[in-house]
C-alpha cells in the first residue's frame, strides 16, 4: 500500500505540472488522504495556483530543500526534495530528516531506515529501489533531482498489487457500516466544536492565548530583524482585533504574519481558521486547521478545528470522525506531555 501511495502522490504532481502547476507548498505525509475506496488522494491545499514567483514559507526547516534556505522560494525541483521526504515517511513511518536519512542511505544500512512494524515483510529489491529514488529527490544541486514523470516511471513498475482494491489492501470494508465510534466525555473545547458554537470556542482561543505554541520556533539573535519586529507587530494587531471580534481584519493581520514565513505559530493557523468560519468561508477555515496539524501534529485544537470546518461543509461523518480524533488525542495529553 506504500508503495501505492508514492505513486499516487507522484502521478498527482505530475497532472498538476502538466497542467501548468508545478509548485506545491510544504508538501509532507499529512498533505495524504484517503477517498471512501481507500485510495490515496494528495490534497489540493497546498497547492500553489496563484503565486508567480514561488515564495512560500515552510513549517520545518529541517525538512526543506537547502536552495530554500537561501532564497526561500518554492521551484518545481523543491517539490521534488519535498516528495523524498515523503519517501522517506513511507520507507520508515516516522518522519526523521533528510540528512540523517542519507547518512543511513549512504551506508547502505536500508534495513535500519526500514518501519520495524513491516516486521521484515517487504521486497528488499523493491526498497531499494526506493531508497534510491528517494536519495536522488535528496540531491543538493536541483538540477540533478528526477522529474515528476521520472518518479512515475520508476514507481510504476513497482506496483506488482494493482488489481488489489486498496481498502482491501487497508483491511477496511467498503459497504458495511463502521462500527459506531466510541463515545469520550468532552472537554469544554470538545463540547463547543460538536456544537459549532464559534462564539465559544473564540472565547476558548482567546483564553488559551499561544501556550501551544511553545517550542514550536527556535529563533536565533541573528533573526531579530526589522521584518521580524513587524511581523509581531501584525500579529500583535490580529490578537486585538481578534478579541475585538474584528475577524476579517483578524484575517489580514494573522496573513501578514503567515506571508512572511519567519516564524510558524499553530495557534495563529487556529485563529484564523476560526476567523474565516465566521466569515462564512469554511473551505479556507479547513486549509488553516490542516496547516496547523502539520506544525503541531498532535494538538488537539487542530484537529478540533478540522471538525468544525468539515461540519461546515457537510462533511458530518468526516467531523464526527475528526471530533473524536481530537478527544483522544486531549486524552492523552491530559495524561502526561504536553497540555492541549
Amino acid at each position: 500500500m506504500r508503495l501505492r501511495v508514492a505513486l499516487y502522490i507522484a502521478e498527482a504532481l505530475d497532472y498538476c505540472s502538466t497542467e501548468g502547476h508545478p509548485l506545491y507548498h510544504d508538501l509532507n505525509a499529512y498533505r495524504v488522504l484517503f477517498d471512501e475506496d481507500g485510495d490515496p488522494r494528495l490534497s489540493c491545499f497546498g497547492l500553489m495556483k496563484n503565486s508567480r514567483d514561488g515564495k512560500s514559507y515552510s513549517t520545518n526547516l529541517a525538512y526543506t530543500p537547502p536552495e530554500y534556505l537561501k532564497n526561500g522560494r518554492v521551484t518545481p525541483e523543491s517539490v521534488i526534495f519535498s516528495v523524498g521526504t515523503v519517501l522517506l515517511d513511507l520507507l520508515s513511518g516516522k518522519h526523521i530528516p533528510p540528512s540523517h536519512a542519507l547518512d543511513v542511505i549512504r551506508g547502505k544500512n536500508i534495513i535500519l531506515l526500514m518501519d520495524s512494524h513491516l516486521e521484515g515483510k517487504f521486497s528488499t529489491e523493491e526498497a531499494t529501489v526506493v531508497v534510491g529514488l528517494a536519495s536522488q529527490c535528496l540531491q543538493y544541486e536541483p538540477r540533478e533531482r528526477p522529474s515528476t514523470k521520472d518518479l512515475v516511471a520508476t514507481l510504476a513498475p513497482l506496483q506488482t498489487k494493482s488489481d488489489v482494491p486498496s481498502y482491501v489492501m487497508l483491511g477496511i470494508s467498503k459497504h458495511e457500516d463502521a462500527p459506531p465510534t466510541p463515545q469520550r466525555p468532552l472537554s469544554p473545547m470538545g463540547e463547543a466544536c460538536s456544537r459549532m458554537d464559534l462564539t465559544a470556542i473564540h472565547q476558548i482561543l482567546v483564553m488559551t492565548h499561544y501556550r501551544d505554541d511553545e517550542g514550536t520556533n527556535e529563533l536565533s539573535f541573528q533573526e531579530w530583524t526589522q521584518q521580524m519586529r513587524d511581523m509581531l507587530e501584525a500579529r500583535k494587531r490580529g490578537d486585538f482585533a481578534f478579541r475585538d471580534k474584528d475577524f476579517r481584519t483578524a484575517i489580514d493581520c494573522y496573513s501578514q504574519f503567515i506571508d512572511v514565513g519567519t516564524m510558524v505559530s499553530p495557534t495563529v493557523y487556529a485563529r484564523r481558521s476560526l476567523c474565516y468560519l465566521l466569515c462564512d468561508q469554511p473551505d479556507a477555515a479547513l486549509r488553516d486547521a490542516m496547516q496547523a496539524q502539520c506544525v503541531y501534529p498532535d494538538w488537539p485544537t487542530a484537529f478540533y478545528m478540522q471538525s468544525v470546518a468539515l461540519a461546515k461543509l457537510d462533511m458530518h461523518q468526516d467531523a464526527a470522525d475528526m471530533l473524536n480524533e481530537a478527544t483522544g488525542l486531549e486524552e492523552k495529553k491530559q495524561k502526561g506531555g504536553r497540555g492541549s
